[in-house]
């Protein structure tokens, strides 16, 4: 255990919050994997200062696991810590503290343990390492990741997402969307409120559409029990607008999301919002108000994770785990969903629970680490088979 702790105390002293670089980290895992004779290959971002890591272990040969992880951390402004957020810290309860310990840091730094071991493998299927940047604000920098894995390394690999699982295999996830509503009104005297148009009131109609979406997915039957939400759900997270309370407000913004199950699509489930805009749009115009509703996407959607195609990835994941585990499903998002997009078996599993991630005084626990360990080493002595024995 003392190499994956050492390890993970140098991956959580890196600030990387999605606004800040990750080159200084992603400097640390090349110069570590070139100490161990492995080479490394960047996937810049468009900005230049922030990078993926793509690297092969063992042969270049068919098959193999491609293990995949995100650098990013999310910010830890505003919430109390007990400890500095960025300096691995011993609770002395069986759990290590720090940002990212959890999500996803301690799964980074159980592969990079690993490393010498699979170095000195007769490996005859390759391991693959995808460390991504930007997933906490949309999975930003996977799709290139991805898309340079695929044209140039393996179409046949399997992918293990490493997100905290608490160890138990997760074979669906939902898709999600971020979007930003700007509703503009007319502004006028509040004593005068048929002169103008309140930009709230109008958003304020559009929130309760949201909701109320929700629930008529849910009354048309589109519910999967393997989720623990079992159905898509829609939610507005931030909004703002006015600029005194005498004054009709003439902009109001609101920030929502969809989380689609993988049976629904994003495009189906918005262009019900779309169609009451346009009908809410053309009902105030036939009251000579002012308006206008436009919407942007925070983010190109994540697609969702589907039980399906996943057999072989499966098979190999639970031979090498404790006995009584199980499949799952998770609400959140993760890059599980763009890598089975390009046609790659792919599931997610890892160490921590999705319960401690995100939250001040974040922490995994070792005997997650151990844990992952173990299924690591198992899983490198069964690549020391070619690709044929696993129905290649």
């Amino acid at each position: 255990m003392s190499d994956a702790e050492r390890l993970l105390a140098r991956l959580v002293a890196f600030d990387t919050t999605s606004s800040e670089s990750n080159l200084a980290l992603v400097r640390y895992v090349e110069d570590y994997l070139a100490s161990h004779g492995v080479d490394a290959e960047r996937v810049m971002s468009p900005c230049g200062q922030k990078a993926n890591l793509i690297a092969r272990i063992g042969p270049e040969a068919p098959g193999g696991v491609m293990l995949s992880g995100h650098t990013d951390v999310v910010p830890v402004a505003g919430q109390p810590w007990s400890s500095d957020p960025f300096t691995l810290r011993d609770g002395g309860d069986g759990r290590l503290y720090g940002r990212g310990t959890c999500d996803m840091k301690g799964f980074l730094a159980c592969v990079l343990a690993n490393v010498p071991e699979w170095v000195n493998a007769p490996l005859k299927q390759p391991v693959y390492l995808g460390f991504s940047y930007d997933e906490e604000i949309g999975c930003v920098g996977a799709p290139d990741l991805i898309r340079r894995f695929y044209e140039h390394y393996s179409t046949t690999a399997h992918v293990i997402v490493g997100e905290p699982t608490s160890m138990q295999p997760v074979v669906a996830q939902k898709g999600a969307t971020n979007l930003r509503t700007t509703v503009t009104g007319r502004e006028a005297h509040s004593s005068q409120v048929n002169q103008g148009t309140s930009a709230i009131h109008v958003a304020a109609r559009l929130v309760t559409f949201i909701e109320d979406t929700m629930a008529a997915l849910v009354e048309e039957g589109r519910v999967d029990e393997a989720f623990n939400v079992p159905h898509t759900s829609l939610h507005v997270g931030k909004i703002k607008g006015g600029t005194a309370i005498n004054i009709m407000a003439r902009e109001c913004q609101f920030e929502w999301e969809i989380r689609h199950l993988p049976t629904d699509t994003f495009d189906e489930v918005y262009a019900r919002y779309e169609a009451f805009c346009a009908q809410l749009s053309d009902q105030m115009r036939a009251r000579g108000k002012h308006v206008e509703i436009t919407t942007e996407a925070l983010n190109v959607t994540v697609p969702g994770l589907a039980d399906r195609d996943n057999d072989r990835v499966l098979r190999l994941a639970k031979d090498h785990l404790p006995a009584g585990c199980c499949d799952h499903a998770v609400a959140y998002a993760t890059e599980a969903g763009q890598f089975q997009g390009q046609g790659l078996q792919t599931i997610i599993l890892g160490p921590g629970s999705i319960a401690q991630a995100h939250q001040p005084d974040e922490y995994v626990e070792r005997c997650q680490l151990e844990e992952c360990l173990a299924f690591l080493t198992a899983m490198g002595v069964a690549l020391e088979q070619p690709a044929e024995r696993h129905g290649e």
